[in-house]
């Protein structure tokens, strides 16, 4: 059984940073493209970024020069690097392979309030 466990999340500055960190256990992770995902209150779940297998990487326009994904195949662990952050960015941060298909995890949950 595949298992996501999400942490490094908090309560932060507008401005600040925070580095999400998401291990993968029970599966293969390299063959896999990640992804990070958000869900605001009240709002869906959206994409944020994602890591090919490849390497290569991608991220949402509200995002794009502030996230950095990540991913370390030794470890098993993806990772997102978020600097600049604003309050819109709060939200529980969650981490699936590309396609959203294995099980969610319980998220980390950002805040970003002065």
């Amino acid at each position: 059984q595949v298992q996501l466990v999400e942490s490094g999340g908090g309560l932060v500055q507008p401005g600040g940073s925070l580095r999400l960190s998401c291990a993968v256990s029970g599966s293969i992770f390299s063959i896999y493209g990640m992804a990070w995902y958000r869900q605001a209150p009240g709002k869906e779940r959206e994409l944020v970024a994602l890591i090919r297998e490849s390497g290569y990487t991608t991220c949402a326009d509200s995002v794009k020069g502030r996230f950095t994904i990540s991913r370390d195949n030794a470890k098993k662990t993806v990772y997102l690097e978020m600097n600049s952050l604003k309050p819109e960015d709060t939200a529980v941060y969650y981490c699936n392979r590309d396609s959203a298909s294995w099980p969610w995890g319980q998220g980390t949950q950002v805040i970003v309030s002065s």
